[in-house]
C-alpha cells in the first residue's frame, strides 16, 4: 500500500516555525514527508533533517524529498534526536517539529493493527523492528498492569472491566486479532456508555499503542533534551492528539517560560532564574473549519509553539 498521510495543521506549523532560508530544521516525525516538504521548499542555504521510526514512512519521505539537496532522511526515534543529529554533523537548530499523530497509512493498512475498524493481527508497532507488540501487551501483561495502562494511557474509566474481560478470554485461548479485542472491549463497557463518545475501543487502542511504542517516554525525553539544541530565537512546535501528550507539552513549555521560583513572601529574588523561552501562542492552535471539513482526523489536533529567548 502506498504511504499516504494528510499533514495536519500544515499552514499553522510552517507559520509557527518562522522558517529562515538559511536555518537548520528537524522534523522528528516525518511520516510521508508533508511537513518536511513545505520546510524544504522554504530553505535556500539551510538544512532539513527528517526523522521517522517507520520504515515505510522513511521510504515515502525519501521519495518526496529526493529533489531537495537540503534534506536528509534518517530512520530513528525522535527520543534519540541529539545522537541522530550528532551523526549528521548538526549542532544547534533553528526549529523542531513533532507531529505525534498516527499516520493515515498506519491506520489504513489493516495488517499494522492500529485500527479498530479492521480485523487484523495485534501489532501496533510504529517501528516493526521492535520486539514488543500489542499481542504481548494483551496476552502477557498482568491484569493489574493492563488495567493501569488502560486507565492511565487511555483514560478509560471502565479499564478494570475491560481488563477483566481480556483476562477471562485469554485464560481459554490467546486474543489474536484486533477484531477479537474490540468485542471484548464492547463486553466490558456498559451498554449506555457504549452509545456515547465515539467508538468504544478508541481509548483502549490508544492506550495499548502508547505502551507498545513508548510514545510518552519518547516525548518526555525529546522535550527535555532538545530545547538546549535550539539556537536563540529557535522554535519548538508540537502537534498533540490526546490530553496526556498535550498536558506533557504544556507543562514542559511552561517550565521553560517560568522565571523566578522564589516563594511569594520573599522580598527579593534569590533564585536568579529568568524565563528561557516564550509561548508563541498563549493557547493551543486547532484546526480551522476548512481543514476539519476535509480531514476529520484533525479534530483533536492541538499545536503548541515555543520560542527560545535571545538572551539564552
Amino acid at each position: 500500500m502506498e504511504f499516504s498521510h494528510v499533514s495536519v495543521l500544515l499552514r499553522e506549523c510552517i507559520e509557527g516555525l518562522a522558517i529562515r532560508p538559511d536555518g537548520v530544521y528537524v522534523d522528528g516525525t516525518a511520516g510521508g514527508g508533508g511537513h518536511s516538504l513545505e520546510i524544504a521548499r522554504r530553505l535556500e542555504s539551510g538544512r532539513l533533517i527528517a526523522i521517522d521510526k517507520d520504515e515505510a514512512a522513511i521510504q515515502a519521505a525519501g521519495e518526496r524529498l529526493r529533489e531537495y539537496a537540503c534534506a536528509t532522511v534518517v530512520r530513528g526515534d525522535f527520543m534519540d534526536m541529539p545522537a541522530l543529529l550528532d551523526e549528521q554533523g548538526v549542532g544547534r537548530v533553528n526549529g523542531i517539529l513533532l507531529d505525534l499523530g498516527v499516520s493515515s497509512h498506519q491506520l489504513d493498512t489493516p495488517e499494522r493493527g492500529f485500527s479498530y475498524h479492521n480485523d487484523a493481527p495485534l501489532d501496533m508497532r510504529m517501528n516493526r523492528d521492535n520486539s514488543l507488540t500489542a499481542w504481548q501487551v494483551v496476552n502477557q501483561y498482568s491484569i493489574p498492569d493492563l488495567t493501569r495502562i488502560l486507565k492511565v494511557y487511555g483514560e478509560e474509566k471502565f479499564a478494570a472491566r475491560i481488563a477483566g474481560k481480556i483476562g477471562d478470554a485469554r485464560s481459554r485461548k490467546p486474543v489474536e486479532t484486533t477484531g477479537e479485542l474490540v468485542e471484548l472491549i464492547r463486553e466490558g463497557i456498559p451498554a449506555a456508555a457504549r452509545r456515547e463518545g465515539g467508538h468504544p475501543a478508541k481509548r483502549t487502542f490508544q492506550a495499548i499503542r502508547i505502551e507498545v511504542n513508548g510514545e510518552l517516554d519518547s516525548l518526555r525525553e525529546c522535550l527535555g533534551t532538545m530545547f538546549d539544541r535550539l539556537t536563540a530565537g529557535g522554535r519548538f512546535a508540537v502537534i498533540t492528539f490526546h490530553s496526556l501528550e498535550d498536558r506533557m507539552v504544556k507543562q514542559r513549555f511552561a517550565e521553560y517560560c517560568t522565571g523566578c521560583t522564589c516563594p511569594p513572601d520573599f522580598p527579593v529574588c534569590v533564585c536568579g532564574k529568568t524565563p528561557r523561552a516564550r509561548l508563541v501562542n498563549r493557547k493551543p492552535i486547532t484546526a480551522a473549519p476548512e481543514e476539519l471539513a476535509v480531514n476529520s482526523r484533525s479534530k483533536s489536533a492541538k499545536l503548541r509553539v515555543l520560542e527560545k529567548l535571545e538572551t539564552q
